[in-house]
């Protein structure tokens, strides 16, 4: 096969035989793309003869496993009998079986490397979708990530953000003259969210050692592209934390990479599978967002491929930017398949030699209708395809398998003990303590101001209370200080008596 493309599989004519070739051309893997179908279609096939394409081009791939099945890419593949008869179909001539280079991703550290990312980082926008927070709740914690930057306080893990938040509580008033409305209510609500995301695994993404973005961007020593393959199965448990996790990624992937223009093929292919779960219920700021990372990250090498059910799971604005095109079948039977199929249908360039709204619901398991940009950049005619056969295994690796590849991992050991250093947590608790410290020397300074000097009781007839810290009475410290007070003692009667006698003159003259 051609080095400048990917062999996608055979389109069929209309006598029914598979002859044409199609392919998609590397100069335009950046241009992103769209693969779609009901379930049990072939989707997943696809997308691992597209991953293995683009590794065998030497080109890194990102993708999400969300059965499990896609694990199988790491291993050699069998040639089965309707495997090999699909591979003469399509005339793949040889069929050759391989494993692809793979590295094993895990949110939560069980079937791959941990992967982690700091508050910081993911940043007040995402977090606010992730807690699924309220307008008001959201300028509440951007203003905590304001006052973070301007004293200095580093939010890695969410003990810092909590932290934070009660920093920011105690502090509500002042904040609020300074930037807006901060009400504890508010906080309040932000906190009980941060639990509920402790509570489905939140402690173990936000920390540190965080990703490296060129950890998923390595080709091997033979030259091909590393498959990062995320372990998603548990993770879809918590969709928004799924969908939240890949769009920071690509966020990070949009702000760290520099430009390349148009590459002869892309620095990293990245599948975004059950897309609709990005843009499910996503506010406003979050989708706009979402258009300007796809719109621009292909001037960044990078081609992004969307995989879902339904095409109108997409918004018009980020299908628009999608290129490269693999419909499976789709069914027909409510309106809104309907308008579902006439949607997907509408999307591709038209073929004379058939229908394609028809031919969306007749595809057989394995079948796509398939539009690549052609050499200008054009789309190409929509081709009834036979998609060719993987080259590694159909199906999952055993646990014995996915650990021994761990193990032997070129990142082993980098990412699998969390790091807690010095920030916000362990900072504003140092500030509590100091200003618990100074408060209490302050309020030592007063009790002894207060037990040192001589009262009037004391001045008028002396004192039998205790002297401070529990010492003898005052009054009966040293001879020095009895003898003071004796003379003063004597001084305060006559005074005293004076005072009485002027006030009982006074009562007897009138």
């Amino acid at each position: 096969m051609a080095a400048d493309s990917i062999f996608l599989g055979a389109s069929r004519k209309p006598d029914d035989s598979y002859q044409q070739a199609e392919s998609l051309l590397l100069k335009f893997g950046n241009r992103h793309g769209l693969i779609t179908g009901a379930t049990g279609t072939g989707k997943t096939v696809t997308l691992q003869v597209l991953a293995e394409g683009f590794s065998q081009a030497g080109v890194p791939v990102f993708c999400a496993d969300i059965k499990g099945d896609l694990s199988g890419i790491a291993a050699k593949g069998e040639a089965k009998d309707f495997l090999v008869k699909r591979a003469a179909d399509v005339k793949l001539d040889p069929y050759e079986l391989s494993a692809s280079p793979v590295i094993f991703w895990d949110i939560f550290g069980e079937q791959g490397h941990p992967i982690r990312a700091t508050i910081s980082e993911m940043g007040p926008l995402l977090l606010s979708r992730l807690m699924n927070l309220t307008d008001a709740q959201e300028g509440v914690l951007n203003i905590a990530f304001k006052i973070a930057d301007e004293d200095g306080l580093l939010l890695l893990d969410m003990k810092d953000l909590q932290a934070l938040l009660v920093n920011v509580a105690e502090r509500a008033e002042e904040l609020s003259t300074k930037y807006g409305n901060v009400t504890k209510p508010s906080v309040g609500a932000i906190q009980r969210s941060l639990l509920v995301l402790e509570q489905q695994g939140g402690t173990k993404f936000f920390g540190e050692p965080a990703l490296k973005i060129s950890d998923i961007m390595r080709t091997g020593t033979d030259g091909r592209g590393v498959v990062s393959v995320l372990a998603a199965d548990k993770l879809m448990n918590n969709p928004r934390l799924y969908s939240t996790f890949l769009l920071w990624l690509l966020s990070e992937l949009f702000e760290e990479l520099p430009e390349v223009g148009d590459p002869e093929k892309p620095r990293l292919v990245f599948f975004f599978d059950e897309a609709h779960l990005l843009f499910n219920e996503a506010p406003k700021a979050l989708l706009t967002r979402v258009e300007q990372v796809v719109r621009l990250i292909r001037s960044k090498g990078v081609g992004v491929y969307f995989i879902s059910q339904n095409p109108l799971d997409v918004p018009e604005t980020v299908l628009s930017q999608l290129g490269n095109r693999l419909q499976h079948a789709l069914r027909a039977y409510t309106p809104r398949e309907q308008n579902a199929v006439k949607t997907a249908a509408d999307t591709f360039r038209p073929n004379p030699d058939f229908n394609t709204f028809a031919a969306i619901t007749n595809l057989a398991t394995g079948e796509a209708l398939v539009s690549t940009l052609a050499d200008k950049g054009v789309p190409s005619m929509v081709q009834r395809t036979l998609i060719r056969p993987p080259s590694g295994r159909i199906g999952p690796l055993t646990s014995d398998e996915r650990q021994r590849l761990i193990n032997a991992s070129p990142v082993a050991g980098q990412y699998d003990e969390m790091v807690d250093r010095e920030s916000a947590y362990e900072l504003l608790q140092k500030k509590a303590e100091q200003a618990k410290t100074e408060a209490d020397a302050a309020k030592q300074v007063e009790e002894a101001d207060s037990t040192s000097g001589w009262t009037l009781p004391d001045i008028l007839g002396g004192s039998s209370k205790p002297g401070p810290r529990g010492g003898q009475p005052r009054g009966r410290q040293t001879v020095a200080e009895a003898a003071m007070k004796s003379v003063v003692r004597s001084v305060g009667s006559s005074l005293g008596r004076a005072l009485v006698r002027g006030i009982l003159g006074s009562l007897s003259r009138r």
